[in-house]
Order: C-alpha cells, then structure tokens, then sequence
C-alpha cells in the first residue's frame, strides 16, 4: 500500500476519479460500471448492443456478475499492510498485477485506435493484453505499438492453413501466448444482434483477414463466421503444438473434466469463460465453477478467469478460489469507447487500486495471502 507520512499521520490516497466530456457536460467517474452507461450513450445501439448483450434470455450474462455478490469477504485485523504487493508471474512473464485484457473483438467500433489504445494501456499497465482474431488491426500492427506482453486468442477455421498462418505471423512479432477459444463451434443466439441485423461498419474490415496480394478488401465478418471449424476436437490442441513453439492456453472450460482433458492434451494454461455468456445461456457463472476446475488441476498449470469481473473485490475473490488472474473484456471497450487510451489506463487502474484496498482492508499483504479462508459462499453463512 502506498502510505505517506505527514504530521505524524498515516494518509492513505484517494482512489482514483476519471472526469470525462461526455459532449454536452462533464461527468466524474468513481468505478468502473460508470464507463457503460456513458458508453451507451455515446456508441450507436447496434454497437452498443453488440458488446453488451449476451445470448438468449440473457441469464447467464446477469449471472456472471450477480454471484460476486454472493461470495463474502472474511478480513483478518492487525496484519501489517504497509506495503501491499500485486506483482505475479503468468506463464514466467511477470506483471503488475494480476489483472489482465480479455480478448474483444472489432474495438475500432468503439474507438478510432481500437486495438492500438488498448494495446498502449496495457503496455503501460505493464500487464497483458489479448488480441482478438476478429480484431480491426491487424497482429502486426497492434504489435507495432512497441514493447509488452500479448497473447493471441485464436478460432480455427475451416481451413486450417488460416489457422496455422495465424499463428505463425503472432509468433514472428513476438506475441507470448496462444488463446484457443474452444466454446464456440456455432455462433450463439444473439436476439439483439439479430434484431440490430449486426454487421461491421462498412469503413472497417477484420484487418487480419485482409489479402496480402495486392487487391485489397477482407473477409466479411459473416464469412469469417460461417467458416470456424465445429469439427474442432482434442486432437487440434495437440496440432497446434506441432506448428508452435508458444504455450496454448484453452479458453472456455466450465468442468472438472475438461480441465483434466486440457491438460492431457497438452495446455499451458486454463481460461474458465462462458465467453462473457454470449454463447450458450444458462450456464453457471464463471465463478462459480472456478473452485472445482482448481482442484481438478491440482496446480499443474495455472487456471485463470474471466467472466463479470468489475471490481478490486472481484478480483479478490477469484484469486481466493484459486485463480491465478482475472481477464477484463466489456469493461475495456466500454472505458476505450468513452476515453479512448486514457479510458483503457483509467480501467486498469482503478481496478488495481481496488484490489490493493481491498487486499490492505482483508489484511493480505501479498497475493499468496489471498486464501480460500479469506471468502465464504453467503448461502453457507
């Protein structure tokens, strides 16, 4: 925690307050749920819509934040939290926290840099940020940004030499990781989507889908969708492996069992995700089924989450159930479409600062002290 000392006394730093124009006045932002409601106002609905809604009656999507509020805090008193430390490591690449950038697609909607910002924020977080394949920009160019860790989270299509190419290209600019997301072998039902009749703007592409032969033009998204691979099964973790030198980590484990299938298959890591409950509805929470995926893994790889987390309380949680690190999605392109880079930073460091509270307030110094016996369930209380 960083204190100062004046007068004698002990002055703890008012968290952070994001004041932004919202066009017709000024508004001050105290958390990170504000930026959304801004966002709406700004983004046009068909936009707005599109990173907000979930699938279908939409349960899991109010689920995966509603059953933070049934995990209680259980604080211990008179630990020396003079100096609270974030710092960890994921995959041997260390951090500032353990607070990371979820992979979301299309952020040019949100925000003229789109991916760029996003990208800067999280190098100047000095924590990891992951690219969506339907980005619009390309690997090259968000790599282009300059120094910090990213991962690349990867659909397989069809044709697997769109795959392979991918991934070969992450790993020449020095991407660190790649994100398999494994939920999603048809599109989810999306009503507001359909609706909206989605489509991307006409004036952005899926920049990593464009040609390279010269005569321009992309992929359309409807396209890129039709073409992932149903047939997508264990033994394609196991090709990956074979044309990659990066660790794998399987995004959208809800079970114990497929925990275990991961890691037979060879995964470098575990990402429970109902992919922000855009796919299938009525799922469980992702925090709910974070403790049994942890101990199916037994500490083998780290497991890691994401899923409604909005606040340093969140974040506290997930760890005490064993999570190694959280990812953030919507409130990224919310906080990106109100501020664009200073949004994304603004986002980050809130969350921090929460979490570096809420670790001094429960008396946990260092993250190994975030234990299970720090929470409890409020239906067992």
């Amino acid at each position: 925690m960083r204190f100062t000392q004046a007068n004698s006394s002990v002055h703890v730093p008012f968290p952070l307050v994001s004041i932004v124009n919202t066009g017709r006045m000024k508004k001050q932002i105290t958390n990170v749920n504000e930026y959304e409601g801004i966002a709406k106002e700004k983004l046009p609905k068909m936009v707005y819509d599109y990173y907000a809604s979930g699938a279908e009656d939409q349960w899991t999507l109010k689920e995966n934040r509603n059953a933070f509020s049934r995990i209680l805090l259980r604080p211990r008193i008179l630990v020396d939290v003079s100096n609270v430390d974030m710092t960890t490591s994921i995959l041997g690449f260390k951090i500032s926290m353990p607070i990371m950038i979820a992979p979301t697609g299309m952020q040019k909607m949100a925000h003229p840099q789109g991916e760029l910002a996003t990208a800067r924020a999280a190098s100047e977080a000095d924590t990891i940020m992951t690219l969506s394949t339907v980005s619009t920009c390309s690997i090259e160019e968000v790599a282009s940004t300059g120094p910090g860790i990213r991962f690349f989270q990867l659909y397989v299509y069809k044709d697997r030499n769109i795959a392979a190419q991918l991934v070969k290209r992450a790993e020449k600019v020095g991407f660190k990781g790649i994100v398999l997301t494994v939920d999603r072998p048809f599109l989810g039902h999306k009503e507001d989507d359909i609706k909206n009749r989605f489509r991307l703007p006409p004036h952005l592409t899926l920049k990593n889908f464009e040609k390279n032969d010269g005569t321009g033009g992309s992929i359309q998204i409807s396209h890129a969708r039709g073409q992932i691979d149903p047939s997508l099964n264990w033994k394609d973790v196991k090709w990956l492996q074979t044309i990659t030198s990066l660790p794998i980590l399987v995004k959208g484990v809800l079970t114990a069992v497929d925990a275990r299938l991961a890691i037979e298959n060879g995964a470098a890591g575990i990402i429970v995700s109902n992919h922000g409950a855009r796919q299938l509805d009525y799922v469980p929470a992702t925090i709910m089924v974070l403790e049994e995926i942890v101990e199916a893994v037994e500490g083998r790889v780290p497991v890691l989450v994401d899923g409604g987390i909005r606040r340093g309380t969140d974040v506290f949680k997930a760890l005490a159930l064993g999570a190694c690190g959280v990812f953030i999605g919507r409130a990224v392109v919310f906080s990106l479409a109100v501020d664009g880079e200073a949004g994304v930073r603004k986002v980050l460091k809130m969350l921090r600062d929460e979490l570096e509270m809420t670790m001094a307030l429960s008396g946990c110094p260092s993250l190994k002290d975030i234990t299970r016996d720090r929470i409890k369930f409020a239906c067992s209380l």
